[in-house]
């Protein structure tokens, strides 16, 4: 592809892109493909020659936009915003064309210095205090854009671990740094992402869950029980991450009442505020703040709601100098003249390298302007408040947890089971998607407003969806309840050589994979349940009682778990559920149920 192919070519790709956003609403927001579509639409091999430009974009609508999940749409209501707007993606097409590696000032000086600038910008505009800001030749502080909140969150735990070592190395300077590391141990809610344990587990330090309170806050009295309960085995706490807006239901750790305990007992305190931290570009929405003169480190993601397009994190710190303690390395051929006299963002993260992202927050920001970007959060807000009233207007919906800013979660009152299969459903006609969590025991679904297109019109289109989905389902557990005294089973032999034969599906769910709570078995080489009435050979039953159980005892987990043996229904078994655990080289036990059975006996429920 020459220059003046390139030119008319990229024109088109404006257009299509442009055309794609506008329309988003008439493509089907969650794909229906099972895994491995593709490769039966792709050669093995890779062309030996080279294709024509109109060739290959034609295999985009054919090839790639069926399994692609419409982020973008505004009836994408799973995880959190993934946004994009037109002034991101246009300065990401112009870092792109630079495509520089600023992991020194040398290497590319607009890199650093815009990245510095945009940085200062945004901590003002989401009200961080001045130490947090590189406002002076001098400054301790200052921003820095990550990758993702997950990065971030790793960087300052290595660098709060740097702080730990060294300071208990003045104390016991005989001990290694890794007899010290041994003992460190860090702590976060039990609501925490993911990626707090990810962290913990990379770094080689104990990461301990500390239960929240009943509105999922993590409070000061729990984190001083849970420091003192470790001091006294020996351990030394290091490290807080409290998280303003949890993923499961957008809940906020007390700042206010962290803070003074990690200035008291000298644990770097970070604040993941991944999503949320967008919102406190609108000064209502700063109340969950107070305390954040406490923090050494905060990090939040323009990348979700903020309309700047993936990867962009935003991440601060106190004291830079930590950073550079724990990543400054400076072989001879990084270094410049102006070494030590301006930022080297190769100090700051994991990488060496660095993408010229400031360029499309810049741009982002100067467009929108912050009347503009308030506008757009508070819409979103409101668009949640609608929602929430409409769930509240059912009375066979509950709403287990307040609603933060633009997400709600809900459920079916009742068993876990009716919500379960109540989102299933909604994602498989792939008219909406949404994603479940576990709140205190609670299957609940996530309702986040993502879309910057969303209106009142999509809200309540989506409502009539799950509204008219959730009687279907009830009106079939109510038949299916009735029917159940008269339930037969009739079994049979399945060599597994046939699963695939007797079931093209088999093992290939998608909608279980996203269900926490679904039931499963954990090795799915040795056997299988099919839609069409077969059911095990009995020398696998034999083999089925010596599975445990390892979740609480709960009368519908039981029924659920009985039900794999009983029901026609067909399992996922290679999604991860861990709610059945243990196969084949265990202790027997006794078995979970034959079809006599009324319930497990008492011993074994757990």
């Amino acid at each position: 592809m020459d220059s003046e192919e390139y030119r008319r070519r990229g024109k088109e790709m404006v257009d299509y892109i442009a055309d794609y956003l506008e329309n988003i609403r008439d493509r089907r927001v969650y794909p229906d493909v099972k895994p491995g579509y593709m490769r039966c639409m792709i050669p093995d091999c890779a062309p030996l020659a080279g294709e024509s430009w109109d060739t290959i974009f034609k295999d985009v609508e054919k090839i790639i936009m069926p399994g692609v999940t419409h982020w973008q749409s505004p009836y994408m209501h799973a995880y959190f915003p993934a946004l994009n707007s037109y002034p991101s993606l246009l300065g990401d097409m112009l870092a792109d064309a630079i495509n520089c590696l600023g992991f020194t000032w040398a290497s590319s000086p607009a890199c650093t210095e815009l990245e510095i600038v945009v940085m200062n910008w945004l901590g003002k505009m989401v009200g961080l205090p001045d130490d947090f800001l590189h406002l002076r030749g001098d400054s301790q502080g200052g921003g820095v854009i990550q990758t993702t909140a997950s990065e971030a969150t790793f960087v300052c735990l290595l660098a709060g671990r740097t702080e730990a070592i060294t300071r208990y190395k003045e104390i016991h300077p005989d001990l290694e740094d890794a007899e010290i590391n041994s003992r460190l141990v860090a702590y976060c809610s039990d609501q925490a992402h993911s990626s707090i344990e990810k962290a913990g587990l990379i770094g080689l330090v104990k990461m301990h869950y500390l239960e929240s309170d009943e509105d999922l806050s993590l409070r000061g009295h729990k984190l001083t029980e849970a420091i003192k309960l470790d001091r006294d085995k020996g351990l030394i706490p290091f490290f807080v991450c409290a998280t303003l807006g949890t993923t499961g239901a957008c809940a906020f750790d007390n700042l206010k009442e962290l803070g003074p305990i990690c200035e008291r007992e000298k644990l770097w305190l970070h604040v993941d505020a991944a999503y949320a931290g967008t919102a406190f570009i609108c000064p209502e929405f700063r109340k969950w703040l107070c305390g954040i003169n406490y923090a050494h480190s905060l990090a939040f993601n323009p990348s979700k709601w903020m309309m700047v397009h993936f990867d962009c994190t935003a991440m601060w710190v106190k004291n830079s100098g930590s950073l550079h303690r724990t990543f400054n390395v400076e072989p001879l051929y990084l270094q410049h003249e102006n070494s030590g006299l301006a930022i080297d963002y190769m100090h700051w993260q994991i990488p060496l390298s660095k993408r010229f992202r400031a360029l499309k927050l810049w741009f982002v920001i100067r467009n929108y302007g912050i009347k503009g970007l308030q506008e757009h959060i508070r819409k979103g807000v409101r668009l949640a408040h609608e929602f929430e009233a409409l769930v509240r207007s059912d009375p066979r919906f509950e709403i287990p947890a307040a609603r933060h800013l633009g997400m709600v979660v809900f459920r079916l009152k009742g068993e876990n089971i009716l919500t379960e299969k109540l989102l299933k459903r909604l994602n498989s006609r792939g008219r909406m998607h949404a994603v479940p969590a576990a709140l205190k025991g609670k299957y609940v679904i996530r309702f986040t407003v993502t879309s910057q297109r969303t209106t009142s019109i999509d809200i309540a289109r989506d409502w009539s969806e799950i509204r008219t989905t959730a009687t279907e389902i009830l009106d079939e557990f109510s038949a299916s309840t009735e029917d159940l005294p008269a339930l037969t089973i009739t079994k049979a032999r399945v060599p597994l050589k046939e699963t695939r034969q007797k079931n093209e599906h088999f093992g290939s769910s998608l909608l279980l994979a996203n269900s926490p709570m679904s039931p499963k078995i954990v090795n799915g080489s040795y056997a299988a349940v099919f839609d069409n009435g077969e059911g095990i050979s009995p020398d696998w039953n034999k083999n089925f009682s010596v599975l445990r159980l390892n979740v609480p005892d709960s009368p519908a987990v039981r029924r659920r778990i009985r039900g794999i043996l009983m029901s026609g229904k067909q399992f996922s078994l290679d999604s991860r559920m861990d709610l059945v655990q243990g196969m084949m080289d265990r202790p027997a036990s006794r078995p979970l149920s034959t079809p006599g059975d009324q319930a497990l006996p008492e011993d074994e429920e757990n």
